[in-house]
């Protein structure tokens, strides 16, 4: 986390690993059996954050609503904030069943982000924005997580819906991962979220922190996009 701050990273997402991960592609299923084969569990994701050195920037937890209810909506809401959270991502948990763990989270300090897709009608993306805070993420395609060659051009029109709707902050994520990524979609969207791409390429070359410096450079790399487009 200190690496990817040093790179230039505006916020931190921490995967939460869990057995059935639908959301998710290949590449972060792999991620969340290996931590599960290791015996990583949530409390000792939230462990690790609590009683490591803070990066200096905010940290998203994502992951799925199973451990949550495990928990207890409150003392996960509570250990996830003393930890140092600033928001959380439940990928599947959609806003019309959320009331109780947003009011948990309100009452903790946490933001609750929620996803919307080029699947979705304007109607849906102004329940979804009205029901975020923090910011919400625009899903870049239909599908599951993966890295990406391409940003469709279709997700141009699901931040266009939320903007006339609402003034969330909107970042699109899924399948960025390259610069030229995310100048286009810093064209028009509030950030880039990169999942897959660095999540592989830790799993190859991190090499118990000997990659350092690329993975560094690479988050330098990517934020330098950012300002090119603007």
């Amino acid at each position: 986390m200190a690496t990817l701050a040093a790179g230039g990273a505006d916020a931190i997402e921490v995967g939460i690993p869990f057995s059935d991960p639908i959301a998710d592609g290949p590449t972060i299923q792999a991620a969340s059996q290996r931590a599960l084969d290791r015996g990583v569990t949530p409390g000792a994701v939230l462990e690790m954050l609590h009683q490591g050195p803070r990066p200096g920037v905010p940290l998203i937890l994502m992951g799925y609503y199973n451990p949550i209810l495990r928990r207890g909506l409150e003392p996960f809401a509570d250990a996830a904030r003393a930890a140092g959270a600033s928001a959380t991502i439940v990928s599947d948990l959609n806003p019309e069943e959320s009331g109780e763990w947003r009011l948990a989270s309100e009452r903790a300090g946490l933001d609750t982000i929620f996803l919307v897709a080029p699947t979705s009608t304007p109607e849906r993306v102004g329940y979804v924005a009205e029901h975020s805070s923090g910011f919400l993420y625009a899903v870049s395609r239909t599908g599951v997580t993966g890295a990406g060659s391409q940003v469709p051009s279709q997700v141009r029109e699901v931040v266009a819906s939320v903007r006339a709707q609402s003034e969330i902050p909107v970042c699109v994520g899924f399948g960025i991962s390259w610069p030229e990524h995310v100048q286009m979609v810093s064209e028009f969207a509030d950030g880039a979220i990169i999942g897959s791409s660095l999540v592989e390429f830790l799993a190859e070359s991190w090499d118990n922190g000997q990659g350092a410096a690329r993975l560094e450079q690479k988050i330098s790399e990517l934020k330098a996009a950012t300002r090119r487009a603007s």
